[in-house]
């Protein structure tokens, strides 16, 4: 059988004890039945209606299911059913546990919307299955990069995202303009980071997992976010890591995860509230945003308070907020009460058909083909429907899953046909294009994007994904083949040897074993 990993590191540090990153690809199902019956329990205990929490119950066992059938996290058809499922539905659940409050109150339609979310797992289900007989063995990216030339690609990949990330900020984007195309298929400084991060672990024999293209490609991703005061920005670097990290069985020692943990809260406390009430303030020059960002990091504390002022605000517009009290960035992260508002808009009023598919496939075509192109901010539409947005405002808009938007568009037929037609299309080709995300590091990267759309994206993104993102990630993928190796040996010096494969030495702790081939079994 193929093993789990393509390297195995446990030799690398005997005698330490240390944890290993999760990277899911099998969840057993008897404990996620476990963990599914004690918050039955505990919602039945908390006066939940049993109808809602049946579904509820159904729903992670029929998300174990797909995400299993999927292959778990070495595709990225099942990274996109992990983050959907998790984070839209399960980590709401949650929440709603810990807080002592039922889990079905505060909504409009809960029942209705959890049969929503039980639907739509299985028709996400149903897509995995058929993808998986569409997706070749081999995949189309393959081996563009070895591990000979991994470190200069990595390299090249950074200095090549830095130049780009360098000239957004000193120039505007304009639709339609060589700069915006530029910006759609930018991917050089996370895949920078996977692969800078692949490398190190593969060469160093699982002992470190940083290097300098790593720390600089994350760094810039971190800026970016800090002047951009993009949550997504802020988290993707660490995302990037985790994931690269994870794939590779690395192991952390104690502390590593304690100062992990600790820096994930700070950025939880400090960084969301910090880039959500940030970008309430718009500075056209890298001038003006520097001193923004650095007047508001100046004082956390006070930025928190402010933020958590508007929060409150916010919450009250809301048409329902999923929460008795604010519960500050848990309110946006959990998908289950904007839903269950679409869900309600559409029992009250009539489906709003397909025209957010056929618009999705519009925008598609580049603005400089079409320069009159209509754009529909279709978070900002749904919104103006439920009426919790000012006639006036353009620009604000609410997330919503692809549940919730597939149910809308056409009831149980756009849960049932038009969303897995989507899906099916989406899965196909990203697991054509990637393969074992443990060997090949392309489908890396999908993973660290799927974690922010598919939980609320909605359809919109997963239209969007099959054009822009999957030929940003050709793109980025040829490039660090035959471009960013040579680019990366301006500022890398060749190594005589690279990462060591096909060696059977088992008797000696700090040597590599051997990488398993694809197609190969051990």
């Amino acid at each position: 059988m193929r093993r789990c990993f393509p390297l195995s590191f446990d030799e690398a540090r005997p005698g330490k004890e240390r944890v290993r990153i999760p990277f899911p690809v099998h969840i057993s199902l008897s404990k996620a039945t476990g963990f599914a019956v004690v918050l039955f329990i505990i919602e039945i205990y908390q006066k939940t209606s049993p109808a809602f929490a049946v579904f509820g119950f159904l729903f992670i066992l029929i998300s174990t299911v797909t995400f299993n059938l999927a292959g778990g996290l070495s595709r990225t058809s099942g990274a996109y059913v992990f983050f959907f499922a998790l984070l839209a539905v399960i980590l709401g659940l949650v929440c709603k546990a810990v807080l002592g409050e039922p889990a079905d109150s505060n909504l409009n339609e809960p029942v209705l919307t959890m049969k929503v979310y039980v639907a739509t797992m299985i028709a996400m289900g149903v897509a995995v299955a058929i993808s998986r007989k569409l997706t070749p063995r081999r995949p189309i990216l393959g081996k563009l990069v070895t591990d000979a030339n991994m470190a200069n690609a990595a390299m090249g990949c950074m200095l090549t995202g830095l130049a780009i990330g360098l000239t957004f900020q000193l120039f505007v984007i304009q639709q339609g303009s060589a700069l915006s195309a530029l910006a759609q298929v930018n991917r050089f400084l996370p895949m920078g980071l996977i692969l800078g991060v692949i490398y190190e672990i593969r060469i160093s024999g699982g002992r470190r997992s940083v290097n300098a293209a790593v720390l600089l490609s994350g760094a810039v991703l971190f800026l970016q976010g800090i002047l951009g005061f993009s949550k997504e920005g802020l988290f993707t670097p660490v995302a990037c890591w985790l994931i690269a990290a994870g794939s590779q069985g690395y192991r952390l020692a104690k502390y590593q995860v304690i100062g992990i943990v600790v820096g994930v809260l700070f950025m939880f406390h400090y960084l969301v509230p910090y880039a959500q009430y940030g970008r309430n303030f718009f500075e056209p020059t890298l001038g003006g945003r520097i001193n923004m960002s650095a007047s508001l990091l100046g004082d956390l504390d006070g930025t928190r308070l402010k933020y958590e002022e508007d929060n409150s605000d916010y919450y009250e517009r809301q048409v329902q907020g999923y929460f008795n009290q604010s519960q500050g960035f848990m309110d946006r992260l959990q998908m289950i009460s904007p839903d269950d508002a679409l869900v309600d808009l559409t029992e009250k009023k009539e489906p709003i058909g397909v025209f957010p598919i056929v618009m999705g496939f519009e925008n598609l075509i580049p603005r400089f083909l079409w320069p009159e192109k209509p754009f529909i901010n279709f978070g900002n539409f749904y919104a103006h429907q439920m009426g919790s947005l000012a006639a006036d405002d353009t620009t604000t808009g609410i997330s919503f899953s692809p549940a919730g938007e597939a149910y809308h568009i056409d009831r149980w037929i756009g849960v049932f046909l038009w969303a897995p037609l989507l899906w099916i299309m989406l899965f196909t080709l990203f697991d054509s294009l990637c393969g074992d995300t443990r060997v090949y590091p392309w489908g890396l990267l999908m993973c660290a994007y799927f974690a922010h759309v598919a939980p609320e994206g909605g359809l919109q993104a997963v239209i969007y994904s099959m054009v822009y993102i999957a030929f940003g990630l050709v793109f980025a993928a040829f490039s660090a083949a035959y471009v960013m190796p040579i680019l990366g040996t301006l500022l890398r010096t060749p190594q005589k040897g690279g990462v060591q494969r096909n060696l059977s030495v088992r008797n000696l702790p700090r040597r590599v074993r051997s990488l398993p081939q694809p197609g190969t079994s051990q």
